[in-house]
């Protein structure tokens, strides 16, 4: 799966808000005493928009930002050969950032997204303005010896179901995960103790509050 499988996949604007924002609340309470969670959602990230990410802790990663315009998913592979760091120029892959509207530019020279010389992170690239009937990207050829890595930096996205969260969950944190309060968390509604000692016995919803009401997830 690439960009393009991605592209066909991924859920509408408001749908993936609530997914990303539900996957951040996950790991809060299944992972309450981590800072570097792999999921977090940033309601307030800058001056109205949002960022939801991904870090997986070997250098890999994910940003979406929700704007006034719409969405700008990007994600970088650190193994892919279309790494800006794999290739002969060291930019990045021909085709991946080349057709981004001025409505999402800012998001491309974002310094958090970029090292220090200011090439992007990145090996896939998606968005989405509001009047757009799908999910967009450039045209890209991809290289003979591998991908984008979409296939999985995305999977729990274009998979948006409780019971793909549930298979991650489960042989991540490698603890049994309580498929009905992920459904619980997966529909938006407020955070109450059951389902907090449902999925981790070991806090409270006390405890979490904090760091849960912190991406804008209701709490009972």
């Amino acid at each position: 799966m690439t960009v393009y499988d991605v592209a066909r996949r991924l859920p509408a604007i408001p749908d993936l808000r609530l997914l990303c924002r539900a996957l951040a609340v996950l790991d809060v309470v299944l992972d309450p005493g981590s800072e570097d969670r792999y999921h977090r959602y940033d309601p307030a990230w800058a001056p109205g928009e949002e960022l939801a990410a991904m870090r997986d802790g070997s250098g890999n990663e994910y940003s979406i930002v929700f704007t006034a315009a719409g969405v700008y998913v990007r994600g970088f592979d650190h193994e892919s050969p279309m790494s800006p760091y794999a290739t002969d120029d060291q930019q990045p892959w021909p085709g991946v950032l080349d057709a981004v509207p001025d409505a999402f530019r800012a998001c491309v020279a974002e310094p958090a997204f970029c090292d220090e010389f200011g090439t992007p992170y990145v090996t896939v690239c998606l968005w989405r303005e509001h009047r757009d009937t799908g999910w967009r990207h450039g045209a890209v050829e991809f290289p003979t010896d591998g991908d984008d890595g979409a296939d999985w930096l995305f999977v729990l996205l274009t998979d948006p179901t409780p019971e793909a969260y549930q298979d991650w969950a489960q042989d991540y944190y490698e603890t049994p995960v309580d498929l009905d309060a992920v459904r619980h968390v997966y529909a938006g509604q407020p955070l109450t103790p059951g389902v907090v000692t449902a999925l981790n016995p070991a806090t409270t919803v006390a405890a979490v509050a904090g760091r849960v009401a912190a991406t804008g997830y209701p709490t009972s």
